[in-house]
């Protein structure tokens, strides 16, 4: 389970997908999302689905990658349809007991599942396809506006940065220390669900002394680089806009703008 966790990780490539500035692919991702957010019926969430291939089949990622990054959330996806599939109002199809199943929840059901499954492989590319650095650099440019009213914008894009960057790292000693602790008998599938708890703590004790010492060391080399924040800094690849970036921009924007008359026309 720990080793399909993908969140954070980055796929390098010479793809158009990799070579797109950051700041575009963010708010390619926010389009993205508003988008399925306006999708209503089959025919919009067909266009925002016909879109995602097009992004997996052009940033060169494997599906595989995309679809095992799912496998963490399932639970949630599918306690997610449950509720909507029971406790939609609407047309009653099927009542058992407290539950009905109608007709909209079926739907709803469906698009929701829909809705999560593409949301999470779509912004999945994302952090796929751009380096810790380059989204960091590109983050920080986006809210730089902020600045003029003291948001420290360059100290949080180095913490989401650090944070994208240690998933992995915190997954893999995860996987080390249950390892280290089965060698040694422990047991975590069996039992009910208090010992199966119980069983954690030889695992999250020695991860959070990890942790902490990883960002203690992280922090006195930084330190020891002379790091002050933001203030004077200049960067080693400064972002510049592409004919290629407009082009990619004005394409998802005209997908929204479909997405948008199909939502109002019900389609």
């Amino acid at each position: 389970m720990l080793k399909d966790i993908t969140l954070g990780q980055y796929f390098p490539g010479n793809s158009l997908a990799h070579r797109l500035d950051p700041r575009t692919k963010i708010l390619l991702t926010v389009v993205y999302i508003v988008m399925l957010f306006c999708a209503k019926s089959f025919v919009s969430y067909g266009v925002v689905a016909a879109l995602l291939i097009a992004e997996i089949k052009i940033s060169g990622v494997a599906p595989k990658a995309l679809v095992r990054g799912l496998k963490p959330i399932l639970f949630i996806i599918c306690f997610t349809a449950v509720l909507n599939l029971f406790y939609t109002p609407g047309e009653t199809l099927v009542s058992f007991w407290i539950f009905k199943i109608t007709k909209e929840g079926i739907f709803t059901a469906f698009f929701m599942v829909l809705r999560i499954t593409m949301l999470i492989m779509g912004t999945f590319l994302l952090t796929y396809t751009t380096s810790p650095i380059a989204l960091t650099d590109g983050l920080e440019t986006l809210l730089g506006p902020l600045k003029k009213i003291r948001v420290p914008v360059h100290e949080l894009a180095m913490i989401m940065s650090i944070a994208l960057r240690m998933i992995p790292t915190l997954i893999e000693e995860t996987d080390k220390i249950m390892s280290a602790q089965r060698a040694r008998g422990a047991d975590f599938e069996s039992g009910s669900l208090l010992q199966r708890a119980k069983a954690l703590v030889p695992i999250l004790v020695p991860l959070f002394v990890s942790a902490f010492r990883r960002a203690d060391e992280l922090a006195v080399a930084m330190e020891c680089r002379c790091y002050h924040g933001g203030e004077g800094r200049t960067k080693l690849h400064v972002l510049h806009y592409q004919t290629r970036d407009y082009l990619v921009f004005l394409a998802y924007v005209g997908v929204l703008f479909g997405v948008l008359v199909l939502a109002h026309f019900g389609l």
